[in-house]
């Protein structure tokens, strides 16, 4: 884990706005460098909301193939959120097996 990782997780869980915004704006560009930790880090995350909106949103940004097995758990997701995030994140990966999962989840009625 970088310094510049660990700096921007500590702002976004800040209680200042700003700071958050700033800890989530400093990491975006690095997001497929640390996609494993974002996802332990949306994994051990039950408390704030925003906060894992915003883990997977990076970890949808990432368009990495580790991602799949979280994205594809979270298109299943009943919170609106993240399986908006998730579906995103799905479509920017455009595999087979993206897609793949994309069809079966529209399919069962749980994307439109």
């Amino acid at each position: 884990m970088t310094r510049r990782f660990q700096n921007a997780m500590q702002l976004m869980r800040r209680s200042d706005p700003q700071e958050q915004e700033d800890g989530f704006h400093s990491l975006r560009p690095y997001a497929a460098e640390h996609v494993e930790e974002l996802i332990a880090e949306f994994r051990a995350e039950h408390r704030n909301h925003g906060l894992r909106c915003w883990l997977l949103e990076l970890i949808a940004e990432a368009r990495r193939p580790e991602a799949l097995p979280l994205l594809a758990e979270m298109v299943q997701s009943e919170d609106e959120p993240l399986r908006d995030r998730a579906v995103r994140g799905l479509t920017a990966l455009g595999t087979k097996e993206t897609r793949h999962v994309l069809w079966r989840e529209r399919a069962n009625g749980r994307i439109g």
